[in-house]
């Protein structure tokens, strides 16, 4: 199973616009994907907004990223390089 590990890079974490941005992202992609931090129970479903602001995520925080299928790692891949960069600096 395709595995990434990030590092949040908004400012603000994963919340608000940011999660939104995450959440919508996961959900165009092609396989189901989980992300968790170290503290989670369990992963929670990227495409879940309130699964994923319930991690709590703050700037700096590690988050990994599960996803298993076809098209698995260009999904990861996509979402690592989203979770990495600074959302709320985003536009749009």
């Amino acid at each position: 199973m395709p595995i990434r590990t990030v590092v949040v890079g908004s400012t603000s974490g994963l919340h608000a616009r940011p999660a939104a941005l995450f959440v919508a992202a996961a959900a165009k992609q092609p396989v189901p994907v989980t992300i968790s931090t170290e503290g989670a129970k369990k992963p929670v479903p990227a495409r879940s907004m309130l699964g994923v602001l319930s991690l709590g995520a703050k700037q700096g925080t590690e988050v990994t990223l599960e996803a298993n299928g076809d098209g698995a790692d260009a999904a990861l891949d996509e979402l690592a390089a989203l979770l990495a960069s600074n959302l709320d600096a985003t536009d749009g």
